[in-house]
């Protein structure tokens, strides 16, 4: 949006206000239907602004098509919130391609993904017992994809056939990503209580209590990330963000933590959001969130930003305009 924003000679907040993404004619954006960052086909975009025929797209699958998560996730035949656990597979990884902040991958790289998952014919799978130690990156999409064939999988089966240990490394996981399907089940029907919801998944019942757990602190992050995206959008859209879809973290602290990154032209390099202070500056491109120490980080270049823990995105940006506004503290 900011690129067609910017063949108009407007900024892209004020290209959405007036809708004109939406103008008789205008050409439907090629991102899924599901997508937080639209995107459009530049030749499609550039014929209509030209007042030509606007060209068609080629139907056809084609192996080189970038899919977005949501894409992804149904070649696969699973959820997004699973495709964020498969994608960090470096078979995934490596093939990642950034389109405006927004991560695809090719059609065919998914395809051949999907070929080689345990149980997927000759050479696919692995058998009990193999030993193969497997990369701490690769945990657990290897651990979803023995859920996926087997969901009440113990955790001495997970542990013989990555080679892993037991406990905590495959206890661990297990949770960590029978949580994650729980959570997607309860988000789809509010209704369901987390043993419902891992009864329906066909879990043990010693693992409820575990997984719930997980399901809970999920949830609780996902409930937050419709406002912070919205941020993230509101500054992306006013030239001082860089795109970005928001991922909420939710470290052992228990508390969720989330970072924009700002553009160049900015004097601090990223924003940090905090359920216990708010917004803050911060002063790491690379790791604007820091350790958690249990104390608010203060010091030079940190300031706190905002009325409350969930000011509108115009307070925010004035606060960047202004670097007077805003405190070395978080308020009281």
């Amino acid at each position: 949006m900011a690129d067609l924003a910017a063949q108009q000679g407007l900024s892209p907040r004020t290209f959405r206000n007036k809708g004109l993404h939406r103008a008789e004619g205008h050409p439907d954006p090629i991102s899924s239907d599901s997508a937080r960052t639209l995107l459009w086909d530049s030749e499609q975009t550039s014929a209509f602004y030209a007042g030509d025929p606007v060209p068609a797209l080629t139907e056809a699958d084609d192996d080189e098509d970038l899919l977005d998560r949501h894409e992804a996730a149904a070649v696969l035949g699973v959820t997004a919130s699973s495709w964020n656990v498969y994608k960090n597979t470096p078979a995934l990884a490596e093939h990642a391609v950034p389109v405006e902040g927004v991560d695809h991958w090719p059609r065919r790289v998914v395809r051949a993904y999907k070929a080689a998952r345990p149980g997927s014919g000759a050479g696919g799978g692995r058998r009990t017992g193999s030993g193969d130690m497997v990369p701490r990156d690769q945990i657990l999409p290897r651990i979803a994809e023995l859920l996926d064939e087997n969901p009440a999988i113990t955790l001495t089966e997970v542990a013989d056939t990555l080679g892993i240990a037991k406990f905590p490394t495959a206890q661990a996981g297990l949770a960590q990503v029978r949580g994650r399907r729980m959570a997607d089940l309860i988000e789809a029907d509010p209704g369901l209580s987390p043993q419902q919801a891992a009864e329906q998944l066909g879990y043990p019942p010693i693992t409820h209590r575990g997984a719930s757990v997980i399901a809970e602190a999920e949830l609780h992050a996902r409930r937050s990330h419709p406002y912070l995206q919205q941020i993230a959008d509101a500054l992306a859209d006013a030239g001082v963000a860089v795109p970005t879809q928001v991922e909420v973290r939710h470290p052992k602290s228990g508390h969720l933590t989330a970072a924009i990154k700002l553009v160049a032209a900015q004097t601090v390099p990223a924003l940090v959001w905090d359920e216990r202070y708010g917004w803050r500056t911060a002063t790491n491109r690379l790791h604007p969130i820091g350790k958690d120490t249990g104390a608010p980080p203060e010091g030079a270049g940190i300031r706190y930003i905002g009325s409350g823990i969930r000011p509108e995105p115009a307070e925010l940006l004035e606060a960047l305009d202004d670097e007077s506004k805003g405190s070395g503290h978080p308020a009281a």
